[in-house]
């Protein structure tokens, strides 16, 4: 068996200060899984060489210069996070690692492969609430025939909501495969590939839940088919 394949490496993003709560609840999620989960972000990323799957958590708002558009909000940005998780994830593209971003990190994963964000959905929303909770009061739509419709085996499942901005444009070779209902997207993949998932919702509060758990589960089995480089 290559190294790393019976309880595989996930790499687990997160900023220098704070953020300490989604990530253990990610650490949790990657246990019950059966990986090893590796807390990284910047000045502390050693280790990730041997990473067979990326999670990027949630947190601040990406910052619209790394899609070429000037700010419409005031925001709360993280430049030294942006570039770490950045880099983390053309890495992990380029290895062709399996890949769940959360909350933002489904943003920042549609922004590297060339998509855009709404900057504030509160002008968005027609039929569902702007407020932003962790308990599941929101309803997702899952598209069929996407890999997160087989992963979760349901067309409508009850989610959390913490984020004000969305995702706008798709990157190209992105699926929308989840939207609430006002339409604003709340789940991508990259169809073409093993395991590339965003969600907008944080599935690490949820684990109380077995399809939430799914997501966590879906890619530590995709990391074991990874295996080694």
């Amino acid at each position: 068996m290559a190294e790393g394949t019976g309880r595989p490496l996930i790499a687990v993003t997160g900023p220098r200060r704070g953020g300490r709560a989604p990530r253990l609840f990610v650490a949790l999620a990657l246990r019950l899984a059966g990986a090893r989960p590796l807390q990284v972000g910047p000045g502390r990323d050693a280790g990730r060489g041997g990473m067979r799957g990326l999670i990027v958590t949630g947190g601040h708002d990406v910052e619209p210069v790394l899609y070429a558009e000037a700010p419409q909000v005031t925001g709360r940005y993280d430049k030294e996070r942006d570039a770490f998780e950045s880099f983390m994830i053309d890495e992990a593209l380029a290895r062709g690692l399996p890949i769940l971003g959360i909350c933002r990190g489904a943003q920042l994963l549609n922004v590297r492969l060339g998509g855009n964000l709404f900057q504030e959905l509160r002008s968005r929303r027609r039929r569902t609430s702007n407020q932003r909770t962790v308990l599941p009061l929101k309803t997702l739509l899952v598209a069929e025939g996407t890999q997160l419709h087989r992963l979760l085996g349901c067309e409508r499942l009850r989610i959390n909501s913490l984020h004000n901005q969305g995702i706008d444009r798709l990157g190209p070779g992105l699926a929308v495969s989840g939207r609430d209902l006002d339409g604003i997207v709340q789940a991508i993949e990259a169809p073409g590939e093993d395991y590339c998932i965003g969600v907008q919702w944080h599935p690490e509060f949820l684990l109380y839940s077995r399809r939430q758990r799914r997501l966590f589960g879906g890619l530590v089995a995709a990391a074991r088919r990874h295996g080694g480089d």
